[in-house]
């Protein structure tokens, strides 16, 4: 007796994903319930005095308050002034605001350790060999009231 396939596996659709994002959000929500918008952006660019990009920062608050960061980036000419420092303050500033106790995020020993464990991000976990002969940390911080 031959046993039929009961189930497939294919490529995602954008009908797929929002079906794949809609249920994983009404699971969690179910368990825990949200305490802010679902997704509540935090993206911000800085410019020179010509207007020219040379860093930005990709966040936003998650559903539970926490402040997710993304991306930060400085252009490497401006890297070590202070400027990404001044993004990821601005960015913690607002995510305080708006009412999150939380910031974390992910980064590899190549990029940006150095740079978070000075803004007092506390590394929680890591994956060494990943890539090979490097690490990928991630980091979390209790946003206080500092200012």
């Amino acid at each position: 007796m031959k046993k039929e396939k009961e189930f497939t596996i294919e490529g995602c659709d954008k009908k797929n994903i929002k079906t794949i994002v809609d249920g994983i959000n009404t699971y969690n929500l179910n368990q825990v319930p949200a305490i802010a918008d679902i997704w509540t952006p935090l993206e911000f660019v800085i410019k020179d005095k010509n207007g020219n990009e040379i860093g930005g920062i990709l966040a936003g608050i998650g559903y539970w308050n926490g402040l997710e960061i993304k991306i930060l980036w400085v252009k490497e000419e401006y890297r070590k002034k202070g400027i990404g420092t001044q993004l990821l303050k601005h960015t913690e500033k607002i995510a305080r605001e708006k009412g999150s106790k939380t910031s974390m995020l992910d980064t590899f020993d190549f990029q940006a350790e150095a740079f978070y464990l000075k803004n007092d991000y506390t590394p929680i976990g890591e994956i060494n060999d990943f890539p090979m002969g490097h690490k990928r940390i991630y980091f979390s911080k209790e946003l206080t009231n500092e200012i």
